[in-house]
């Protein structure tokens, strides 16, 4: 039996005795699963109508199962049994989560960065690749088709049997692949991409990849009923009040995993919850950390709430056992469930939190103009750089945002300078690494070194997939930020087929096109570039660690 468990302390159970009794009296459960769209008022209307169809999707996606399975079979007869998924955001997020706790491998190229681009297009004999765009229109996504296309024709492999598109229907994507010949699977159009885990965009590629997907549905369908309630003990309100009720709001909302079992889901949570909620000024800030002992959770500052993960008991929710989880001195909430249901419940928490916030939840509209930004830049073409500030060995020293930077010529002396820029009491710090997020894995260590040394809450983001995630708190929410921002020269660039400028050329204009929004709100940047990529990712992470050692540090 599913069953789902929240529980607080603290702040965090403050807010749900002031916040959920509101939620309830005004039927807020019981109006979102009738998908009413006038739940976060006028201006979000009109959204709202079009975004609400999540709530019926552990029904809807029902024929899914079969459909995904028969493919399956039908390729695995073909010997192909490797499963590569090209998707930004909510397209790869959660399949990422669901195929890693299943234990199945799924390959995720959610990149425009070459040397990643490249080392997913291998071992095609046995390769099917699922291309997931809501839009239809996805730069990335279509990019990363293109070259598997070419990939496979030059292999005389024909590209139909081994491409299946997943997208809205009527997008550009949809039609151009129904008249080539290649196999189409709608999502359901009434559902935005970060609410998506339960449309096609989740559950193709993880029953492709051998998850399975009829448990997933299962689970979250025997916990609609529960989320639906307008009941104090709703989780979804509970855990909404917890997130985005406490007075004065702590927007910094860590999220750490304490053996839940569920491989990556903060990740997923991260981009549903920074990209719903970061907007008008205000907003949650997700902030992923990897156990206790990081410095958000072992000494949480004022403006945090701590989030833990706990496992799911087979008997169901034991509350008196998960007030254990919990340390009552603090602010904290313990989530508990298995994943389907938790996939629903953070959703409908989101939404609620949405309410709270006085925000629409479903739109996004700095990611958006970042996306302009960056695509204006291509179409201007990809000129030389601008001279930098200083620069330091094999890295490129600038700065966006304001005169900051002072007479910084290294990298320590410029990260001392940006982080001189921190708010104190409310800021936060934002790595944003344009590399490549499997070999270069080992820079995501530096998070919790700048969290100790700052003594305020950090993100690790790997670019461009941040950028539709905490993308859009960093230019929306609150201008508490300080940014890092790492850009390399790639081992070998790679030419997009049919297209102008190379993946080399994309992804400079959109770590440019993401600077140069951040610096038009008065955000202050640091770009470090590396012109030598292996000399400069080890001179960046030596300068990092070596902030630990720094006067100032805890």
């Amino acid at each position: 039996m599913s069953s789902l468990g929240v529980v607080a302390s603290g702040a965090a159970a403050d807010a749900i005795v002031t916040k959920v009794a509101g939620l309830v009296e005004a039927r807020f459960a019981s109006k979102l699963f009738a998908q009413d769209a006038t739940l976060w008022g006028p201006d979000a209307e009109a959204e709202s109508a079009i975004r609400l169809s999540w709530v019926n999707l552990p029904r809807s996606s029902r024929p899914l199962v079969g459909e995904v399975a028969a493919l399956r079979e039908q390729l695995r007869g073909e010997g192909v049994d490797r499963v590569v998924l090209c998707g930004m955001g909510g397209s790869s997020l959660a399949p990422e989560v669901i195929c890693a706790t299943a234990g199945v491998d799924l390959v995720v190229l959610d990149s425009s960065q070459p040397d990643m681009v490249r080392s997913a297009i291998t071992d095609l004999e046995r390769t099917v690749v699922v291309v997931s765009s809501k839009s239809g229109s996805t730069v990335e996504t279509d990019s990363q088709r293109r070259a598997f296309q070419a990939a496979f024709a030059e292999l005389g492999i024909d590209p139909t049997g081994r491409i299946v598109i997943v997208t809205d229907p009527g997008s550009p994507l949809d039609e151009e692949s129904r008249a080539g010949g290649y196999r189409v699977i709608n999502a359901d159009p009434n559902v935005g991409g970060r609410y998506s885990a339960l449309t096609a965009f989740g559950l193709v590629p993880s029953g492709l990849a051998g998850a399975d997907i009829e448990a997933l549905l299962d689970d979250a369908e025997a916990v609609a009923d529960v989320l639906s309630a307008d009941d104090d003990a709703n989780p979804g309100l509970r855990l909404a009040a917890a997130m985005a009720g406490t007075d004065p709001l702590r927007d910094k909302f860590v999220i750490v995993d304490n053996g839940s079992g569920i491989v990556g889901f903060a990740d997923w949570a991260e981009q549903l919850i920074a990209e719903s909620t970061g907007k008008q000024g205000t907003g949650v800030l997700p902030v992923v950390v990897g156990g206790d002992s990081d410095p958000e959770v072992a000494w949480p500052a004022p403006d945090v709430t701590v989030a833990r993960l706990v496992s799911d008991s087979d008997d169901g929710f034991d509350a008196e056992a998960a007030d254990h989880e919990v340390d009552a001195s603090r602010c904290e909430v313990a989530v508990s469930g298995p994943l389907g249901a938790q996939l629903l419940l953070w959703e409908v928490a989101t939404a609620a939190a949405g309410r709270l916030l006085g925000i629409n939840p479903f739109d996004q509209p700095d990611v958006e103009s970042a996306k302009k930004a960056a695509r204006a830049l291509l179409d201007k073409g990809i000129g030389a750089a601008e001279a930098p500030a200083a620069t330091d060995g094999a890295v490129e020293i600038r700065s966006l945002g304001g005169e900051w930077l002072g007479d910084a010529s290294t990298v320590t002396a410029a990260l001392t300078a940006l982080f001189d820029q921190l708010d104190a009491e409310r800021g936060y710090v934002a790595v944003m690494a344009y590399l490549d997020r499997i070999t270069d894995a080992a820079l995501a260590d530096v998070r919790p070194v700048l969290a100790r040394h700052t003594e305020r809450p950090t993100t690790f983001g790997w670019g461009p997939r941040f950028l539709h995630s905490t993308g859009q708190f960093h230019k929306g929410g609150p201008a508490t930020g300080v940014y890092l921002q790492i850009t390399t020269a790639p081992h070998e660039d790679l030419a997009i087929p049919g297209r102008e400028f190379s993946f080399g050329d994309f992804i400079t204009s959109q770590a440019a096109g993401d600077a140069q929004v951040l610096a038009e709100h008065g955000r202050p940047v640091l770009q470090l570039h590396l012109t030598d990529h292996d000399a400069g990712l080890r001179q960046v992470s030596e300068a990092l660690s070596g902030l630990s050692s720094t006067e100032g540090t805890v």
